[in-house]
């Protein structure tokens, strides 16, 4: 006999009809091979495009089961929504219990309630092709409550859509209590439910994590580093450090002291833009090299003008201090500006002061330009 298997004929055994694989009941809608532990392993090979070798991995896994729904039906169901055999394959491969859910009672209303908080089209795909664990997590118990949770601490389903399309893996946090515990830990430490947004939208994982680590970092900030919870960078300062390793804050810290920076130097630059700490070190060194060593600029300076370390070398300082090197060589008058405003001005407008009007007596002046101007 021979059973037409997704679009692919297959010889079976006409006198079994039902058996069990690893704890799960098979009716006779299904593959059967002689021996009754090969139905998960043939299923994806066929169906999926598995290879044996992926198909016995994933088979693996599966250690028991409540129904005996036809696993054509979750495929099926999942094409409906959007997600193709690329994505239906990753998920398998991770959770292949996913091939014998109810579709109806566990599939079908999961993804309603995505639904329901705004997530559609390639979206919805997205979230649940990068979040296949949520089968295994109850609707009730589980998901509704981190969607809650969330819409609590980011205040409205929009801003929850968003972060589920940046963090897919929120909706199955294991610990949404921890997320609780740190959004009135931010709340108790006086940060305001706008800056909570921002932080939680910039990076889901801050919020994620031990209460302990949250508090240890906003102490940091505002005791080691002195900057005032109020203080707009006490936010980015926040940001700053938790993305940094303390051996990693060091050795930057040693190299702005090889350049004859003290500790409160260090400290003031921190406090003013918490950026320039975050950069990295070979970009730190370039930087003092070509702004101390080469253009004799104090430490005071760059202190008091912090946004001199974040501007790219290569791309905005380096060519215009070539062009105006260009100009004062050919004695041409131009504008004489500050430094750090010549390197702060929009490129169409350093342009307009310092290219435009010589165009004609040097051609390629615009040169240092062209590549950083290219689209």
């Amino acid at each position: 006999m021979l059973i037409r298997f997704r679009g692919k004929a297959v010889a079976v055994s006409t006198h079994i009809s039902i058996f069990h694989c690893n704890g799960y009941c098979f009716g006779s809608q299904y593959l059967y091979s002689s021996a009754p532990t090969h139905f998960l392993v043939n299923y994806l090979v066929d169906s999926l495009g598995f290879s044996k070798k992926e198909a016995t991995l994933a088979s693996s896994k599966v250690t028991s089961c409540k129904t005996s729904k036809n696993p054509d039906l979750v495929l099926d169901f999942l094409i409906q929504n959007g997600l193709d055999n690329t994505q239906m394959k990753k998920m398998v491969s991770r959770v292949p219990k996913l091939l014998f859910s109810d579709v109806s009672k566990t599939l079908k209303p999961k993804f309603q309630c995505l639904m329901d908080l705004g997530l559609s089209g390639s979206d919805l795909v997205n979230v649940i092709a990068n979040n296949e664990r949520i089968v295994n997590r109850g609707l009730d118990t589980h998901l509704r409550p981190v969607i809650d949770c969330l819409r609590r601490m980011l205040g409205s389903d929009e801003n929850v859509v968003k972060a589920l399309k940046k963090a897919p893996w929120l909706l199955t946090f294991s610990a949404h209590h921890t997320m609780e515990t740190n959004l009135l830990l931010l709340r108790n430490f006086g940060f305001s439910d706008e800056k909570i947004r921002k932080l939680v939208l910039t990076n889901p994982r801050y919020i994620t994590q031990k209460p302990e680590w949250v508090k240890d970092l906003v102490h940091r900030v505002e005791n080691d580093f002195r900057v005032p919870r109020d203080s707009p960078s006490f936010l980015y300062g926040f940001k700053v450090l938790a993305s940094l390793k303390k051996s990693t804050l060091d050795r930057k810290f040693r190299i702005l002291k090889s350049f004859g920076w003290s500790y409160d130097d260090i400290l003031q630059i921190f406090r003013k833009l918490p950026l320039c700490v975050s950069l990295s070190e070979v970009r730190i060194q370039k930087a003092l090299n070509l702004f101390m060593k080469e253009l004799g600029f104090e430490t005071a300076y760059l202190v008091s003008h912090p946004a001199i370390l974040s501007f790219s070398l290569e791309k905005r300082v380096v060519p215009r201090l070539q062009v105006l090197k260009t100009l004062d060589e050919n004695k041409f008058e131009r504008r004489k500006l500050a430094f750090y405003t010549v390197v702060s001005l929009k490129e169409s407008k350093f342009i307009d002061y310092f290219v435009l009007p010589y165009k004609d007596h040097i051609p390629d002046l615009y040169e240092p330009l062209k590549k950083i101007m290219a689209p």
